[in-house]
């Protein structure tokens, strides 16, 4: 059948790799410093999520339909919780019944 893939971990050479140090410039005194050009903010690589109308009624509609399916789901359960629950009461009451009545022949 379907095996999962386990990852495996990698194996330690021993070797460590310093992080990379950054030289501070050196300021002279007397030469003015070039000033930093400006970062442009980097652009989302996430794509965005345009509803239009029509996605947004496909949305509302399945998510009605969702509700009322759960909704019909809980509503049969909880009935057939409470036909069970008055059968096995007029079981009970029917055995009492038989029982007292028998016990009344003696």
């Amino acid at each position: 059948m379907l095996r999962p893939k386990i990852p495996t971990m990698p194996t330690p050479t021993g070797l460590v790799t310093p992080p990379a140090v950054v030289e501070p410039t050196t300021v002279t005194p007397g030469i003015p410093v070039p000033p930093s050009a400006p970062v442009a903010p980097v652009a989302s690589t996430r794509p965005t999520v345009q509803l239009t109308p029509s996605a947004v009624l496909a949305l509302v509609g399945a998510g009605t339909a969702v509700v009322l399916v759960v909704g019909a789901v809980l509503v049969s359960l909880l009935l057939a919780v409470a036909i069970t629950g008055a059968s096995v009461a007029v079981c009970a009451v029917v055995l009492r019944s038989l029982v007292t009545a028998d016990a009344k022949r003696r």
